[in-house]
């Protein structure tokens, strides 16, 4: 595994949120502008705050637009690449950041393995919690994040947007890539629908010379499916899970991945490890955790 792909150092970068009151409603804008780089621009897009009782959080994107056949990097971008870094500190009146990822694809990585990011333009919602939701919030976020076309190289913004408060022209582009972010399930699931993916079962296959992992996936039958394998934490480099033939027998529409338990940090043992596994479909995306036997 190499983690260290072509890139010089990245630059971080300050992203500027505003939350709204009632004295900044002039100020109030759906969509930032867009801050251009060489194949890539990056911009903030804001959308209506969610309510669950009495708790208030903001919504809000960022929205990366790439050059045709050029990619940017998930959470954990495989065998080569950055991910985005984020760094919220300088933030007022905001309680907690999350930044949610819409499920993404793998992609050769030109040095005879495979990524995991996003090709073409993406957007990553984001759910500010405020520490007092009748106060303005301002989140300041330092970025940095890699694109890659036949070489590759850092990317960065400098953004600032006054969240609205109310339904924009936005909401609907954040509504979709919410919708691809994988759902949390339970290991085991049923899978209910004619689209709905589950993860059967993890287990581990040791032999005198490789320690493996097998995992089962349950898809509606011929629906192309793949499955990425995250460790405990991001030190962990584990491999990309590879399908091979399902076992006799198995149910229809069960698919079989196996990886090696390879990439491990030192001193680290995988017995007992929590895994999360995000299974990927055209249609459904979800995300499992798995500890090993």
């Amino acid at each position: 595994m190499n983690a260290g792909a072509p890139f010089h150092q990245l630059t971080i970068v300050t992203v500027a949120l505003v939350g709204l009151s009632s004295s900044q409603t002039a100020l109030a804008q759906s969509a930032s502008a867009w801050t251009e780089e060489t194949h890539a621009a990056a911009r903030l897009v804001a959308g209506a705050p969610l309510k669950s009782g009495d708790a208030v959080s903001l919504r809000a994107g960022l929205e990366i637009r790439l050059d045709p056949g050029w990619k940017t990097y998930w959470r954990y971008p495989g065998d080569s690449g950055l991910p985005p870094t984020f760094d919220f500190a300088g933030s007022e009146n905001v309680k907690t950041v999350a930044v949610l990822w819409p499920a993404p694809e793998r992609f050769p990585d030109g040095a005879g393995g495979n990524s995991i990011g996003y090709i073409g333009d993406v957007v990553l919602p984001l759910r500010i919690t405020p520490t007092n939701s009748a106060k303005p919030v301002s989140l300041h976020l330092k970025i940095s994040y890699a694109i890659c076309g036949k070489l590759c190289f850092p990317a960065e913004a400098d953004l600032s947007i006054t969240l609205p408060g109310q339904r924009g022209p936005e909401e609907a582009s954040l509504v979709a890539a919410e919708a691809r972010v994988p759902r949390r399930i339970p290991l085991g699931a049923n899978t209910a629908t004619a689209h709905n993916l589950a993860i059967r079962t993890v287990h581990r296959e040791d032999d005198e010379t490789h320690k493996r992992v097998v995992v089962e996936v349950a898809a509606p039958e011929g629906v192309p499916v793949d499955l990425i394998v995250e460790g405990p934490t991001p030190d962990w480099a584990l491999p990309l899970p590879v399908p091979v033939t399902p076992a006799p027998g198995s149910a229809p529409g069960v698919r079989r991945f196996t990886f090696d338990l390879d990439g491990l940090p030192p001193g680290a043992n995988a017995d007992g490890a929590m895994l999360t596994f995000t299974a990927v479909s055209p249609g459904d995306a979800i995300e499992v955790g798995a500890r090993l036997d």
